[in-house]
């Protein structure tokens, strides 16, 4: 916990706990116990999703703006039965059952085979000085994910996680609290699985076994236990709901699926030509590059340098003819010129719109600009204010928001001094007038207002285009405004693979589009690290190089020609495989499914998957087993239940079972699950170059089906129906193979197209894509 934050946690106090339900009360979706005056109510939201609250008062806290995307009348009704008898309480719905014991009042639900789970244990609900918790048994062969951001391994159960947004600067493996406070989680074990919101924005923490094995506990500094259960059975439909519950992402730019280049810092306009220059002249594909702080002036939110960047609005047209879009870092400390004509400033301090301390005075703290001032981005007319003055990049070209250091990260004495890491004062108001929280309650949510600020921002300025917005601080729900990066991680082999289960961790989180920096931000990446990683990238949702300032150039070519045609290599098959990916983000859209997933979400029966942290899934079809350690060139990979392929030489395993891979450096090793459909389209320097007039369908024998996404990619026509979608199917009888292709849907119409269909090791055929139906067959 933050020095800041401890003197409000106590733990010494002993904990009351719920006594002996005293009354009932009923309404059409909720369900009162009366247990003298504290109170615990459970509302049936969806068959197979419970909102339990429990206040120590009688009184319930009045909904906030802030809270999950859709309030509980919201959803339909549901219905469901109550039965009465001399011990218990019962609630039914046609997927589980709630079991209310009524002295003491405990929890237990129940799925419909009669599997118990979140069963309360023996203190159930409690509550004491600052702080209320509940307890809940731990099943022998369970496991425990998500949490936000994690680090270590994938499976977090013995280990504490606290929910409170930090700079985590130089986290390792066992740093607990991170940049992401996410209080979330899928809880797993063979044939049951079910989530649990914590939903509470002050400091919390879930504490998964270790102060007393067999039981969990969540824990918060707010007055009110408010939590939703979420019945699986599988991770699938728990992430269905949550992202429900929560919201999901908006489909992005596809230019934004591309790669991403950057550095701490490109200093001018001259480095970022001559950067954009080698990539094109290398035919490396890339589509976008970052423009770190110090294309500001003094690092002055929302200004350009005029001496480095003298005229950004022809760099920014020339970079865009040339295929790259540009996406610029803001953070949100404003510097203090109350005399300097800085208009943010001015603007923000004639409006109220900067936090003050309780005594009135503005709150200060210093980052890059030196001394600061801090919006206050829980109000409406704040987060439109800062979300206006973002198009003075978006009017000269700026085409994606970088938002950084909204933690908030900040120290007591200007950067460079040796200082301490401040917040915001916990009793500072913030928020409207009707609905003041101190930051205790608000903490969490700074950096998740900045991102909504920002993603409404660029929808005004820039209403025909999607934009790209990225944060390195956000709470449950941050899918609907932002991706996410996992913030400054090191050059090193551990950060490598911590990358995957991080990574994974935030798709069990609800958030899809998610990336680590690739070679790492702070130190200086080795060439075979550089080209391991950049192997990994490949995967990740969002694909960003980045360095630090007083680190080597990480670049791809930089390490030599060898590393540089690995990088190639992969960064062109990451451009290939845009069709699947995009359709992957379209799935995370619509459904809240992670883009990037660690086995256990497709293979959640199979218990040798529970606590699989390096081998991760890209969709449904694409395994890999990426190196993670230097001058490793076999790795043992397993492979579940069905029929698999080796992407690079077609090599046929039937799982489940373990293989030993060989994996030079050239190679990561990469598996295609039998049936797969994966399309494919030819290398571009950029999603753009060109139009989308070619497709190969790579296909492996099996049986399978993919549906094909496809719009613009670039405006909001998807919204009202500007899209289509295509479903492929293949079945392998005997000596045939046939592969349907079904009439294509909807009402967006691609480029009329050769669509070349191999089915890999046997041979291919094509057709002109008009939209039609097909049918073709192979003979092996």
């Amino acid at each position: 916990m933050p020095q800041y934050f401890g003197q409000l946690h106590t733990t010494e106090a002993p904990w009351s706990t719920l006594g002996a339900v005293q009354a009932i009360q009923q309404n059409d979706r909720c369900i009162i116990f009366k247990c003298g005056d504290p109170c615990l109510s459970i509302t049936v939201l969806a068959p197979n999703l419970i909102r339990v609250r429990m206040t120590p008062t009688g009184e319930f806290l009045p909904r906030r703006s802030w809270a999950v995307a859709q309030a509980d009348v919201e959803w339909p009704a549901v219905p469901f039965e109550v039965r009465e008898t001399a011990d218990t309480i019962e609630i039914t719905t046609e997927q589980l059952s709630i079991v209310v014991s009524r002295d003491p009042c405990r929890i237990q639900c129940f799925d419909s085979t009669g599997k118990p789970f979140a069963q309360d244990a023996d203190l159930g609900m409690g509550w004491r000085t600052g702080a209320i918790a509940a307890w809940k048994q731990i099943a022998t062969d369970e496991h425990f994910y998500g949490f936000g951001e994690p680090t270590g391994l994938l499976d977090q159960r013995s280990k504490v996680r606290t929910n409170w947004t930090s700079d985590a600067l130089d986290y390792g493996i066992t740093t607990d609290s991170m940049y992401q406070a996410i209080p979330f989680f899928i809880a797993l074990r063979p044939g049951l699985g079910y989530g649990v919101f914590f939903n509470t924005t002050f400091w919390s923490r879930f504490d998964l076994g270790a102060q007393q094995p067999g039981v969990w506990q969540m824990e918060t500094q707010g007055g009110e236990l408010d939590y939703y259960i979420i019945y699986g059975p599988e991770p699938a439909k728990i992430l269905q709901t949550y992202t429900q519950l929560t919201g999901r992402m908006p489909l992005p730019p596809r230019w934004s699926l591309g790669y991403h280049q950057c550095r701490w810092s490109y200093e001018s306009q001259d480095i970022i030509r001559k950067l954009a220059d080698e990539f094109r002249q290398r035919r490396i594909p890339c589509d976008v590059i970052h423009f770190d702080i110090d294309y500001m002036k003094g690092y002055r939110v929302f200004t350009w340098s005029p001496k480095r960047f003298a005229n950004p609005e022809e760099l920014i047209l020339d970079l865009k003819q040339d295929g790259f879009k540009v996406v610029t870092i803001i953070d949100p400390g404003v510097k203090y010129e109350p005399e300097a004509d800085y208009q943010v400033f001015d603007e923000g301090l004639k409006n109220d719109y900067f936090i003050r301390k309780t005594n009135g005075e503005l709150f200060h703290g210093y980052v890059w600009p030196d001394k600061a001032v801090f919006p206050d981005f829980l109000r409406p007319e704040v987060r439109d204010w800062w979300g206006s003055w973002q198009s003075n990049l978006t009017d000269i070209g700026v085409a994606g928001i970088w938002n950084d250091m909204n933690e908030p990260a900040l120290d007591d004495r200007p950067f460079g001094d040796p200082g301490n890491k401040i917040s915001f004062p916990l009793d500072t108001l913030q928020g409207s007038t009707n609905e003041k929280a101190t930051h205790a309650e608000t903490h969490n949510l700074y950096g998740l207002n900045m991102a909504q600020a920002s993603y409404q921002g660029t929808q005004k300025s820039r209403p025909t285009e999607r934009s790209f917005v990225l944060t390195r601080s956000g709470y449950a729900g941050i899918q609907r405004w932002s991706a996410v990066w996992t913030g400054d991680n090191q050059s090193l082999w551990e950060h490598l693979e911590m990358s995957l289960s991080m990574l994974c961790n935030l798709g069990l989180s609800g958030v899809a589009f998610v990336g680590s920096d690739i070679g790492g931000f702070a130190g200086n990446a080795t060439a075979e690290l550089f080209a391991r990683w950049m192997q990994v990238g490949m995967l990740y949702p969002l694909m960003r190089g980045h360095s630090a300032l007083t680190t080597a150039q990480h670049e791809p070519w930089v390490f030599g020609d060898r590393i540089e045609k690995i990088c190639r290599e992969y960064i062109e098959l990451r451009y290939r495989l845009l069709p699947y990916i995009y359709t992957l983000f379209w799935s995370a859209a619509t459904t809240g499914s992670p883009i990037l997933c660690p086995l256990l979400y497709h293979f959640p029966n199979d218990p040798k998957t529970f606590t699989l942290s390096d081998q991760v899934m890209l969709g449904s079809s694409l395994l890999a087993a990426p190196i993670y350690r230097p001058g490793v060139e076999h790795r043992a990979v397993y492979l579940p239940e069905g029929d698999w392929y080796d992407w690079w030489s077609g090599e046929k395993f039937t799982g489940p079972t373990h293989i030993l891979a060989y994996a030079p450096l050239e190679r990561m090793p990469l598996y295609v699950c039998g049936g797969s459909i994966i399309p494919m389209t030819p290398v571009m320097q950029y999603v753009d170059e060109r139009p989308l007039d070619q497709m190969r369908l790579r296909i492996w024998m099996g049986t399978g089906e993919f549906t094909l996404y496809e719009d613009d990619g670039h405006s909001f026509e998807y919204k009202t129906g500007g899209f289509c979608t295509t479903t492929y199917r293949v079945d392998s009888i005997g000596q045939q193979t046939i592969v349907e292709i079904g009439a294509r849907e909807g009402n967006f119409s691609p480029l009329r197209r050769e669509v070349v269909v191999e089915l890999v090791g046997v041979g291919e055929q094509s057709f002109i894509d008009d939209g039609a139906a097909h049918q073709l067959t192979f003979s092996i």
